[in-house]
């Protein structure tokens, strides 16, 4: 069995693309839930927003201030 020798250079420049390529794994992840952490805060916004409108809707009908 023909075993390659590696030397800690080689090794260390492995360990170093592995963790480079993590890194950009761990950054399309997060931009990911940027995004769905942004929709779901438009969403929010609209519903509250709605509901705000009804309360003020429901107060001019039953004459509150």
């Amino acid at each position: 069995m023909n075993k390659k020798k590696i030397t800690i250079e080689h090794l260390a420049g492995m360990v170093q693309r592995g963790f480079g390529e993590m890194e950009k794994r761990f950054d399309a992840v997060d931009d990911r839930f940027d995004r769905i952490e942004k929709l779901i805060l438009a969403d929010h916004k609209r519903r509250i927003e709605r509901l705000e409108e009804q309360v003020k809707d429901l107060r001019d009908l039953l004459a509150i201030k």
